[in-house]
């Protein structure tokens, strides 16, 4: 059986009306309709009463540091585990920094607040993970003591994990999803590179890192602009980790644009506009903003498929700013500056994301494509998933300068004849769940 449907949406059309429908998985798109701004505003509220969350603050005080505020996101995550039926965990991973002579002036705990949602299929080791860094600070990174409030760098990005894990820990999932509150970012991405290492060493599966930071202000400094309707996605181009290895490949099939971060940036660009509405996902063709880096990046160098999260227009008057006011302008990164309802938008773009991929299958395996013969055809052959229940797959296809894939092809078979030249169009190839839940696509390799 084959179907053609052309993206960005399922399309299907009335004989009278003409009417475009949005098909939806309504497991997914009732969590969505959960995420609530009163919720992420409650969260960011707290962060901030701790006065700063300086990496190399007081880790012991009860109401101050970030000592306190790692402690109330563990509570968070182990009042969302009661309901969990004993498939969410939450710990503090720890590690000590030693002294560098940089942002780091003294031996330092480190602590990464962790939650993991268990995996209902013992089979499938896939790991899903969202992320945003709990550290805060003012203009000079190495301020302990003076009020970093952090509301949107990152206190947006925490707010959305914590949210998400609420959500999602009365649901199960035959992947696991962990959600993280790194620290250190601000002294140099030192909590996400931490786990990263780990996560390599250990050799964690982890096919996916939605890296959410700076992600509930609707408005930007110099130029003015007010818009709660596009989010960013940043993603890499050639693949950080191995590229001499892969080089040569790279060129020869022109996959320059095709790395599984990227891949990554597609999905999370459908799968969010799918469920939430008046949000596009613009998608940026690069690791990451100039002079700035996120916890995404330590990922990426280790292998995986990681992006970053964040909002479209900048307001650098609220981000690594000590609090005042100078010329009739007020400073600093404070929760009366944000858009709670565009914070609800992209917590629901990670929550629609993270649940449609541990949903899904894993991906099919050894996805090749014929190129025995000169053809203007496509033979694209494949087998099944490692794990999971496979409905059919879809088969992607779009033209070499497209940014997204243009059309899907739907087959039960585990191989397929198109009617496409190979010379003219990248192809890749999703299984797809009974409920119509899809793996992250796997760009074919050259078969026979």
């Amino acid at each position: 059986m084959r179907k053609t449907i052309f993206l960005p949406f399922f399309l299907f059309t009335t004989s009278l009306f003409s009417q475009k429908i949005i098909q939806r998985d309504p497991a997914i798109e009732q969590m969505v309709k959960e995420v609530s701004s009163d919720s992420l505003k409650s969260y960011i509220q707290q962060m901030v009463s701790y006065g700063t969350r300086s990496t190399i603050s007081t880790q012991t005080h009860r109401k101050k540091g970030i000592g306190a505020a790692r402690s109330y996101v563990l509570s968070k995550f182990n009042e969302f585990a009661k309901q969990s039926s004993g498939r969410l965990s939450a710990i503090i991973d720890t590690t000590t920094l030693a002294a560098d002579g940089k942002r780091v002036d003294i031996s330092t705990p480190l602590g990464n607040v962790m939650a993991t949602l268990r995996g209902t299929d013992l089979a499938d080791k896939r790991i899903f993970l969202i992320s945003g860094h709990l550290d805060s600070r003012v203009t000079d990174v190495m301020n302990r003591t003076s009020d970093a409030p952090g509301a949107n760098d990152d206190g947006s990005g925490v707010a959305a994990v914590i949210e998400c894990a609420r959500i999602m820990s009365k649901r199960s999932f035959p992947a696991t999803i962990i959600f993280v509150a790194v620290s250190g970012e601000e002294q140099g991405l030192l909590g996400s590179g931490y786990l990263a290492d780990k996560a390599k060493k250990k050799g964690w599966n982890i096919e996916g890192v939605l890296n959410n930071d700076i992600m509930g202000s609707n408005n930007s400094s110099e130029t003015k602009i007010i818009d709660n309707t596009r989010l960013r996605v940043f993603s890499e181009g050639l693949p950080a980790y191995e590229l001499e290895k892969n080089a040569a490949a790279i060129r020869n099939f022109g996959l320059e644009n095709d790395g599984k971060s990227r891949q990554l940036a597609r999905y999370v660009k459908e799968i969010g506009e799918r469920y939430v509405d008046n949000l596009e996902v613009v998608m940026i063709y690069r690791n990451d903003r100039f002079l700035r880096g996120g916890d995404h990046t330590p990922f990426v160098q280790n292998g995986f498929a990681a992006v970053r999260l964040t909002e479209m227009n900048e307001n650098f008057e609220h981000q690594h700013q000590d609090i005042r006011t100078e010329k009739g302008v007020r400073y600093g990164d404070l929760p009366e500056f944000m858009d709670f309802e565009y914070l609800r938008k992209n917590t629901a773009i990670n929550l629609a994301n993270l649940a449609n991929l541990a949903k899904a299958p894993s991906p099919p395996e050894e996805v090749k494509v014929d190129v025995k013969d000169l053809s203007n055809s496509t033979y694209l052959y494949w087998k099944a998933p490692a794990a999971g229940r496979v409905k059919g797959y879809y088969i992607l296809i779009r033209e070499t300068t497209s940014p997204t894939w243009q059309k899907k092809i739907y087959t039960v078979d585990t191989n397929i004849k198109l009617p496409y030249s190979k010379d003219n169009y990248f192809f890749a190839v999703q299984a797809v769940s009974n409920d119509g839940n899809e793996s992250l696509p796997i760009v074919p390799s050259v078969g026979r």
